[in-house]
């Protein structure tokens, strides 16, 4: 069985011009909210529950989605104060029993085949595999270093190329590893990319990334939401 734990908790200040009153994932996009969008395709994907890692306005998502989606099961990891992507994450793996767990960010969406995602970790035998796209716009992502071996050397805070891999919003974990390593850090304020998994870089723990060539779809910024209609 597959458990995804949707990131979903962020305030969404960039966005909240045009989505004033609800958490960015509920953004709507043509009547419908974009979560449902994103839960929607890791179901086909075989997803069988799925967690929401939640904190601001999280009773709009509590109250929408209740305890399943399309008889999926869903249960909440809720933050009380704000723990950032990192902190949410962590609080949600505690409630996580199988091996590997999938782990997406609730405002983007990046269509990755889940089959050939898991093989290609269990191949790697990584702690973290990342879902890549590849982008071509300046100072936007932040730039992945990938060698010969599908391994993550460094990730930049924001490419100065023009070009090059950035991260999906698609990751595969082990979760009870993953867990053990950050145990000192569960309740604290973190970044899952900035923090944790430059961590896991830095110390030669084993991330790999795999290449994937579908649309990337972020909403966080207005001109992207205005534009996210293409998902459907």
């Amino acid at each position: 069985m597959t458990t995804a734990i949707i990131l979903a908790g962020g305030l969404g200040t960039r966005l909240r011009s045009e989505v004033p009153n609800l958490p960015k994932p509920m953004a709507i996009v043509k009547n419908r909210p974009f979560l449902e969008y994103l839960m929607d395709y890791w179901i086909e994907q075989g997803v069988c529950k799925f967690i929401l890692s939640i904190g601001y306005l999280s009773e709009k998502i509590v109250s929408h989605f209740g305890g399943t989606y399309k008889n999926i099961p869903i249960s909440y990891s809720i933050e009380k104060s704000p723990l950032g992507t990192g902190g949410g994450l962590l609080l949600s793996l505690k409630k996580i029993t199988e091996e590997n767990v999938l782990v997406l960010n609730g405002d983007t969406f990046f269509k990755v085949n889940l089959n050939d995602f898991q093989n290609f970790h269990t191949r790697q035998n990584s702690i973290l595999s990342m879902a890549l796209f590849e982008f071509n716009e300046r100072n936007r992502y932040g730039g992945i270093n990938l060698n010969k071996n599908k391994k993550i050397t460094s990730i930049e805070i924001k490419s100065k190329q023009l070009s090059g891999l950035a991260n999906g919003g698609v990751c595969l974990v082990k979760a009870k590893e993953f867990l053990n390593i950050f145990k000192q850090k569960i309740n604290n304020k973190c970044s899952f990319e900035d923090d944790l998994i430059k961590a896991l870089i830095k110390n030669k723990a084993y991330v790999s990334g795999k290449v994937f060539t579908e649309k990337f779809i972020d909403i966080g910024l207005p001109v992207d939401y205005r534009a996210s209609s293409g998902i459907v």
